[in-house]
């Protein structure tokens, strides 16, 4: 038994934050900007938009593009780094929206590669027979934990949910999956106190990174795990259709797709108009290539992100 991918959907806050406006924020520049990670706006959750929110919207959306009863859904896995609270979890949250009580529902915390995670324990879940429905979610509100004073983190994040709705299924549809994690790398991308470490008095919890070292590491990183995957499945040089990275900084995609051989033309960029949503970013950005014709039924996806702890992981998928 295997899983394949029968719905996708994604949500966006309302608010758009463009570069401009961050000019008048901190002292940086829309060229500056652009140059450096190839951003151009974010969206930001209002203040009553809460990760669960954005992630029930995206789960609705897919759930309408599988065509399928969300009774039918036997388990919720849910990508974060933002939730709402400390319990209950955003799966059981969405999983109470959905009006569909009983299934197992739980959250991935590995930040930016939440989603990849998520995606292969749901796979995995599939393959044993344990689950024939997994709803798969990466939702962010990155917005919360950033220092808007801080020019370095400020410009790059952004808030929104996507989703996907895997079916068992006789072919792969999940051919192979990657995962990897280096806690020896924490102090260069971390929020710097949560729960049990907790802020000092009159702080909140800030977004630290150290970008110049995380870039280092974050190519060599994914260009090892694109080593392993190609080996692994014995691909032949363009024979990936289309290249779903995650959206963090535009010279790391095009790093990654260099070694891939893959052009520019082939990988799906959300980017510019999304920044980086953390765990939802993968997931939307190949929502969004569906949903406008690029992504057709039987191309092959390489599906990969790199995030805080270090993790990293990916997923080579036939559509």
């Amino acid at each position: 038994m295997y899983s394949r991918i029968i719905g996708t959907g994604r949500y966006l806050p309302k608010r758009v934050l463009t570069n401009f406006e961050l000019e008048k924020m901190v002292d940086t520049s829309d060229e500056w900007i652009k140059t450096r990670t190839g951003i151009s706006e974010r969206h930001i959750a209002a203040d009553d938009e809460t990760t669960s929110d954005l992630a029930f919207h995206a789960a609705k959306q897919a759930i309408a593009t599988a065509e399928i009863a969300a009774e039918t859904i036997d388990m919720i896995i849910v990508g974060t780094t933002t939730p709402d609270l400390v319990f209950p979890n955003v799966a059981c949250l969405v999983q109470e929206r959905l009006g569909i009580a009983g299934c197992p529902a739980f959250s991935v915390e590995t930040a930016c590669s939440g989603f990849i995670y998520a995606l292969t324990i749901a796979d995995q879940f599939v393959r044993t027979g344990f689950a024939r429905r997994p709803l798969v979610i990466g939702a962010e509100t990155m917005s919360r934990i950033i220092d808007w004073t801080d020019r370095e983190t400020c410009v790059l994040f952004g808030d929104g949910a996507g989703a996907v709705i895997l079916d068992a299924a006789e072919q792969p549809g999940i051919i192979y999956s990657s995962l990897g994690a280096d806690g020896r790398y924490r102090k260069l991308l971390e929020a710097d106190s949560g729960i049990s470490k907790a802020p000092g008095q009159g702080e909140k919890t800030a977004l630290r990174m150290k970008g110049n070292e995380v870039f280092k590491v974050a190519v060599r990183t994914l260009e090892s795990m694109v080593d392993d995957v190609i080996e692994k499945n014995d691909l032949a040089q363009g024979e990936i259709d289309w290249f779903v990275p995650h959206q963090a900084n535009l010279r790391i995609i095009a790093a990654t797709a260099k070694r891939l051989n893959i052009p520019m033309e082939r990988v799906v960029l959300t980017v510019a108009e999304h920044g980086n949503t953390s765990a939802a970013s993968v997931p939307m950005a190949l929502d969004t290539a569906i949903r406008d014709g690029r992504i057709q039924r039987g191309d092959l996806l390489l599906l990969e992100a790199f995030g805080g702890g270090f993790t990293w992981g990916a997923s080579l998928i036939r559509y």
